[in-house]
């Protein structure tokens, strides 16, 4: 595969935040607040707040989805042990519905049979079972699925491009495009991995800062870029013809429409290609804003949807602890560890401010101790991830921005160090759930403790405890046999 030497030559970030143990943080115990959104900032460690500070609200690591999607896909290595179960709707249902269970049934090129199991596709995700026969169908079908990071759906529309290629013809035929240039690099990486036996086929990025000159047209085959420019190679700068594309993907939908202007540009690309055109959209979740979007974009579509996981938390035993203060709170911490053996653990707090405190007081106590937050970059965040997943360090302190999405197979036990409340003050359920649920993966038994330090704490635990209607027991010395056969 060929690519512009420019896209190869992108600087990395620095590989990990500042020493954890160097954090000395002292400070007041502080209220439940919010914590703020800092993951474009360049800072790589946690750093205090000013004295005095007493807006909690402008601290939240509020959800970036761009940064969420591509910190998923920096740590997947494998695909994701999902239960989910597809459903599919066809834009005929009368037709009959093919589904693989090899790629050998697919009657791929040679080359990209090689790709693929190269890249260690053994058999196909469940996502591809069902979405590759319609991608690689003639006449081509349209397709709006749903699918989770870690399920293989980069894969599968890659293989769908490479599929429908003719390497003879010296202009784009296919063109991706995805909300960041972050997200349109990691694709290119898949084209890449796909391709390598396949040379023939090249790819260009359509990214602001891939500069070209005027007059010129496009020979490689695949275009994958941000829609933004992607728009002014097809019609200002008419690099692009769109007449002659062939396959149309949208990634990462719902990440695009969060985005200003995208959802504009990527329906005014659609109405440059052909009609035979094949369009196909993919995206996490399917609200009714993303529903409204790929509908526009995608006519006459088949739609493949995740049926809803049932989240159990049969799996997970739920203690509390009372304390009085955030001291207190490191201090049950403590005698905790010293009472059994943990393989490893994530604690959650509400606050940036809380969490660089307790990684800096941990450390102190001689604990391995990674710290993660949003005013980390994607990159450090990923670095942060992988030394934890490593065991090279066995306490990964966070805010929210890890709570989604994050399978570590060691983890026995998950510490609320705050409880999780919304922006009113209100018990956070799904927050809870998804903290919780990263512990008791994979059939395993896990292990949920709870820190309660005043009256409206205990309130919200009770609330949260009536919302799931699980017990979630006082912690007695009497229950740490039962925890350390949980743990260790």
């Amino acid at each position: 595969m060929a690519t512009d030497s420019w896209a190869q030559a992108v600087d990395e970030q620095e590989a990990a935040a500042e020493s954890i143990g160097s954090l000395q943080i002292k400070d007041k115990p502080e209220e439940n607040g919010t914590v703020a959104n800092a993951a474009d900032s360049s800072s790589t460690s946690a750093k205090p707040e000013a004295e005095g500070e007493t807006k909690t609200t402008d601290d939240d690591d509020k959800e970036d989805k761009a940064a969420q999607s591509l910190l998923n896909k920096l740590i997947r290595s494998n695909l994701v042990n999902t239960t989910n179960q597809v459903e599919v709707l066809q834009k005929d249902p009368n037709s009959p519905l093919y589904s693989v269970k090899s790629f050998e049934e697919l009657r791929l090129k040679q080359p990209l049979l090689q790709g693929v199991y190269g890249m260690g596709f053994n058999r196909p995700s469940k996502i591809q079972e069902t979405a590759l026969p319609m991608m690689l169908a003639e006449p081509p079908q349209n397709l709006i699925a749903q699918s989770q990071s870690g399920t293989g759906k980069t894969a599968a529309f890659v293989l769908a491009m490479l599929s429908h290629v003719d390497p003879n013809n010296a202009y784009p035929q296919c063109l991706c495009v995805s909300p960041t240039y972050e997200l349109a690099l990691q694709t290119g990486k898949v084209i890449e991995q796909m391709g390598k036996y396949y040379p023939e086929v090249k790819l260009v990025y359509a990214i602001r800062g891939n500069k070209l000159q005027r007059g010129m047209k496009l020979q490689e085959q695949i275009v994958i870029g941000t829609p933004g420019t992607m728009l002014d190679w097809c019609s200002k700068f008419k690099f692009i013809d769109p007449k002659k594309i062939k396959v149309f993907v949208l990634d990462e939908a719902d990440v695009m429409i969060a985005t200003q202007g995208h959802q504009d540009q990527s329906i005014r690309i659609q109405r440059m290609l052909p009609k035979n055109c094949q369009m196909l959209l993919f995206s996490a979740t399917f609200e009714e804003s993303v529903w409204n979007f790929a509908q526009r974009i995608v006519p006459d579509p088949n739609i493949i949807k995740l049926k809803r996981e049932e989240e159990t938390l049969d799996t997970i035993k739920q203690y509390y602890v009372l304390c009085n203060s955030k001291e207190e709170k490191f201090q049950a911490l403590c005698n905790l560890y010293g009472a059994i053996t943990i393989a490893q653990a994530m604690i959650f707090c509400h606050t940036r401010k809380t969490a660089g405190w307790l990684a800096g007081e941990l450390s102190q106590e001689g604990h391995q101790v990674a710290l993660l937050s949003g005013e980390m970059q994607v990159e450090q965040r990923a670095a942060v991830i992988e030394r934890f997943r490593d065991g090279k360090e066995k306490v990964l302190v966070t805010t929210n921005v890890c709570a989604r999405g994050i399978d570590v197979e060691q983890v026995s036990v998950v510490i609320n160090f705050d409880l999780p409340v919304d922006k009113d003050g209100n018990p956070d359920n799904e927050t809870y759930l998804h903290r919780i649920g990263r512990t008791g993966r994979f059939g395993k038994r896990g292990l949920a403790i709870n820190m309660v330090d005043s009256k409206m704490s205990m309130n919200i635990m009770n609330r949260i405890q009536d919302h799931f209607n699980k017990k979630i027991e006082k912690l007695d010395t009497d229950d740490l046999d039962e925890i350390e056969k949980i743990s260790s």
